[in-house]
């Protein structure tokens, strides 16, 4: 976690076209997709607040930012944060060069520890992330992560769940489910959802109250060395999660390492493991779990250490 008044960081090495960089020093990015109406605004700012509160310097791309009053670019606003509006068309078709292009001047001028992207109602998450692959955002952007918000009721209502919105859950990496307040059976509607993106982790939210580790997952020289117990627990207003690190040994065969992290049963996995195949960098979302090549070799203390997120023994659903 870095402080807002903590000076930016030197430029990480460059990376080969289509490689990202996975040193501590990458920048990790999240697009917030969903149908209208979800709460993917709602979620941006529940995201502002708590970066704001932990010191975390995040900065928002958005074209739908109409509730918050933002009419322009502000870069390093009085409080740490930067937003920037792009207009006259949604960031995963028309105004693609132009995001990268933003990304990029925000990279250089504020420096986040973190980007948000959020998408307009009909954009599809997956478009939006293809830009993160492109030169130079992908010299210096970490781990992606799309993010969809879905409207409970909608989906209670059966309203408006073909073409776009059926597109949209499908491609995500995890799904936000919102507005359970206003449904009778969180459990129906979270079985039809499920239906649509088959083992795509649901978080359950009202109000997109979502902690932050799950969007954000914290750096495993961040946690407690000891394994096998949660280190950090995130209080939530809906459901609780907490942080796990867990030790892995090196040399370990992947497939056993595949199914070591699926036996956690964890939102998010992320960490980096000396596998009997080479260095790989570990990113778990729900069951997919992704052993990677790094495009470069990572501080030595981060070897062989994970971090899990999972939901806390009796947690509300």
């Amino acid at each position: 976690m870095v402080s807002q008044d903590s000076p930016p960081s030197s430029p990480e090495q460059k990376t080969p076209a289509g490689d990202l960089p996975v040193s501590g020093k990458s920048v990790p990015a999240l697009v917030v997709s969903g149908f209208l109406g979800a709460g993917k605004t709602t979620l941006v700012r529940h995201l502002l607040e708590e970066a704001q509160a932990q010191g975390v310097r995040i900065a928002v791309v958005s074209n739908e930012f109409g509730d918050l009053g933002i009419d322009q670019a502000l870069l390093g606003n009085q409080a740490g944060q930067s937003y920037v509006e792009l207009e006259g068309g949604c960031v995963c078709c028309k105004l693609s060069d132009e995001l990268v292009t933003t990304l990029q001047r925000i990279r250089e001028e504020v420096h986040p520890d973190r980007i948000v992207v959020e998408t307009s109602g009909v954009a599809l998450p997956f478009d939006t992330l293809l830009n993160f692959w492109r030169e130079p955002v992908s010299e210096w952007v970490g781990e992606c992560l799309s993010a969809v918000v879905v409207n409970a009721e909608q989906v209670a209502e059966g309203r408006d769940l073909e073409g776009t919105f059926e597109q949209q859950v499908s491609s995500a990496d995890l799904l936000i489910l919102n507005k359970l307040d206003l449904v009778d059976s969180e459990q129906q509607v979270h079985e039809r959802v499920q239906r649509l993106a088959p083992g795509a982790p649901i978080v359950p939210a009202v109000h997109a109250r979502v902690s932050t580790t799950v969007l954000f997952p914290p750096d495993p020289g961040n946690l407690s060395k000891r394994a096998g117990k949660p280190s950090t627990r995130e209080p939530h207003t809906h459901e609780a999660f907490e942080s796990e690190e867990c030790v892995v040994e090196p040399g370990i065969d992947p497939e056993t390492l595949v199914r070591r992290i699926r036996a956690r049963h964890a939102l998010r996995a992320k960490g980096f493991v000396q596998t009997s195949d080479g260095l790989r960098l570990v990113q778990g979302v729900g069951p997919r779990v992704d052993l990677i090549e790094p495009a470069m070799n990572p501080p030595e203390h981060l070897l062989g250490r994970l971090v899990l997120i999972r939901r806390s023994p009796g947690s509300v659903r």
